[in-house]
């Protein structure tokens, strides 16, 4: 607690300290099986191609069969996309803003 107050109220590391009978701290051991079991997998991907990767995903030598993957989403290729003027919003909006971009 000594150093506690030099400290200004916060316990501080100190390598030296050896602490007093009886105040130990407990061993604690820690707790089994709360890592997931890693293992190898076979992932298709939506063209056939396959690899193998490690998963906590089923068991060992389990397949997983991907509906989307970033050879085909447009998420990852940004091919494909239509933009729809659903009551005017887009074209009001370049009416308003278009000459701003066009300096």
């Amino acid at each position: 607690m000594e150093n506690a107050r030099r400290s200004g109220g916060c316990f501080a590391f100190n390598p030296q300290h050896v602490p007093r009978a009886g105040h130990e701290a407990p061993e604690q051991a820690m707790k089994q099986n709360t890592h997931p079991d890693y293992h190898f997998i076979t992932v298709t991907m939506t063209d056939g191609t396959t690899y193998q990767t490690r998963s906590t995903y089923g068991k060992e030598g389990a397949k997983l069969n991907l509906d989307i993957d970033p050879k085909t989403h447009p998420a990852w290729t940004g091919g494909g996309q239509h933009l729809l003027d659903r009551g005017g919003r887009v074209s009001r909006f370049t009416a308003k803003y278009g000459g701003f971009m066009k300096k």
